[in-house]
């Protein structure tokens, strides 16, 4: 049975992701995305730049918010959502539960820009396991 899709939190993880398709409502001249269809036909190895919410913290007191456009190369799609490997490095942070490698699950709607890095990079960066799935 196929688990539902449980957002990282800035209570938890020290941040949470945003819509792309919200942030593109809210200002449709100055922030594209790429297509709906797009956005639902990603494939393995294809980059795609999520926005990132994230909450700085210094002994236990939040001192900053702000987002971050940070890259992450998918891995598969299991239903609605998509699983990829976060490609950017976020920083550190108090409270923050986000490194460069770790697995981050998203959704179309999360989606902002498309690249496709290539298949020697994904291969010098994470190994033929990446693709072995």
């Amino acid at each position: 049975m196929k688990e539902p899709y449980t957002p990282a939190t800035i209570e938890k993880d020290g941040w949470t992701l945003i819509s792309a398709e919200d942030q593109h409502a809210a200002h449709r001249d100055t922030f594209q995305i790429p297509t709906r269809e797009e956005r639902e036909s990603l494939s393995q190895g294809d980059g795609v730049k999520l926005l990132f919410d994230i909450e700085t913290r210094e002994g236990g007191r939040a001192i900053d918010r702000g987002v971050d456009r940070l890259w992450v190369i998918v891995k598969r799609r299991t239903g609605l959502d998509y699983l990829g490997v976060l490609d950017s490095d976020p920083g550190t942070a108090e409270g923050l539960n986000l490194h460069e490698g770790d697995a981050i699950t998203f959704r179309p709607e999360h989606v902002a820009a498309i690249d496709r890095p290539s298949r020697e990079y994904i291969l010098k960066k994470y190994g033929s396991a990446f693709f072995a799935e």
